[in-house]
Formats: C-alpha cells, structure tokens, sequence
C-alpha cells in the first residue's frame, strides 16, 4: 500500500466519546424514551447520565441540532424535534453512526463537483452506462427490491463519466462507506409511502438530465441537494 493510499484509508481509531454519546442519544429519542416536542435534560444531567463532560454532551448536542433531530430554544434548552425509525440504527456499525454522517457531508461536496465534471466531459458509453442505471433502479422500484447496488452503480457511472480517475478511485477506497449510506437509505426508503420513494428517483433523474444536458451547474446543484436530502432522510421518521 503507498503512503497516499494508507493516509486515504477510513480511521480506524477509536470512537470520539461524543459520538458515542451522540448515537446514545439517537437512541433514546428513536425508542422513544425522549419524545418530540419534549425538552431534553439539561446539559450537566446528560453529563451525569453518561459519564461524560459537559463540553463532550455540548458536542454530541451540537451534531443533534446539526442533523436536525434537535432544536435549541433560547433560554429553554433543546427539544427534540423529530424521532427517526429505530431500525436506522440496526443497519449501521455500533459507535459509527456520527461518522456515516459526516461520509455524507463529505459526498455532498465530492459528488456535486463528479456530477459537474460529468456534466461536461460524458462521451457516448458513459451516457449508455448510467441511462443503464437509472432503469436498474427504476426496475428495482417497480418490483419492491432494496436497489442498493443498483444506486450505487449509478453514482459509479458518474463517476467514471468525469473522465478523471481520482474521482473513481476515491470511490473504490471508501467502497464500504459509500455501501452503508446506500444501503440505509434504500432500506428505510422501502417503508415509507410510494409518492416519497418515488421523489428519491425523480432526484435521480434530474441529476441525470442535467448532466446528459451537460447542464454543469445543475447537475453540481443537483446532486448536492440529492445527498444532503439523503442524508436527512435516514432520521426521517416512518411511522
């Protein structure tokens, strides 16, 4: 492995204490044991709670309001202010769920600039290959399968229509990254109504006309908006 290929590679340290207290909290809210609308406990009560400091709870707080399942209120403290479906928290490595989130910031900017670069630099196979894909997916859609390796193989082809292979190499060393965040979404989208799951598949299809478009600035803004929505619906409730 080169040096560049081995400082690439996902951390393997340990957990941040308070992404540890971050997905507790995650917990409690998905089981229903912090309802929404309801005030959390204060920050020294959270600290007493987990065993932790109260800047560690500060900062697992701040990832909450962050990732919009809490809200603060001046002078009041912080509310909860959506419970996501507690399965979300079955499909994901114990003690990473703050870090699949932060993979989704990171694709946000990533994919955004792969789609624009697509947008510009696509040649005939590229357009048959990710047309491809699209109708994988939307053949998945129509028979109720997960479509998991299907998305992913979509955003692979765009990838590999940027016509720049570091874009398709940083793909390959952040494969199991990229398979979570697919897979989560894909299996929580499989329990909401049809008019949601279709509106992930229109998000596609937009990405996918402005780049054949080679529409550059919508298919960067795009691909944006479908990642951070992605990343907002895997604490989506679904009940």
């Amino acid at each position: 492995m080169t040096k560049l290929s081995a400082a690439m590679e996902p951390s393997k340290g340990a957990t941040r204490f308070s992404d540890i207290i971050y997905e507790k909290i995650v917990g409690m809210i998905a089981d229903g044991n912090f309802p929404v609308n309801e005030r959390l406990p204060p920050e020294s009560k959270l600290a007493a709670m987990f065993g932790a400091s109260r800047p560690v709870v500060r900062e697992a707080l701040e990832r909450l309001r962050t990732d919009g399942l809490v809200v603060s209120r001046k002078g009041s403290g912080s509310y909860v202010r959506q419970r996501p479906d507690s399965s979300m928290l079955k499909m994901v490595p114990v003690g990473s769920l703050a870090d699949v989130q932060r993979f989704f910031e990171f694709r946000a900017g990533l994919e955004a600039e792969a789609a624009e670069l697509a947008a510009r630099n696509w040649q005939p196979e590229d357009r048959e290959r990710i047309m491809a894909a699209l109708q994988a997916i939307e053949e998945c859609l129509r028979n109720g399968e997960l479509g998991a390796d299907e998305d992913e193989a979509l955003h692979d082809a765009i990838a590999v229509a940027t016509g720049n292979q570091f874009h398709i190499t940083v793909r390959e060393w952040f494969r199991p990254h990229f398979a979570v965040g697919h897979s989560v979404t894909r299996s929580l989208s499989l329990k909401r109504t049809p008019a949601q799951i279709r509106s992930v598949q229109d998000e596609h299809a937009v990405i996918v006309a402005a780049i054949l478009a080679r529409n550059e600035a919508e298919a960067h803004d795009a691909m944006k908006r479908h990642i951070l929505n992605a990343r907002a619906r895997m604490f989506q409730g679904v009940d």
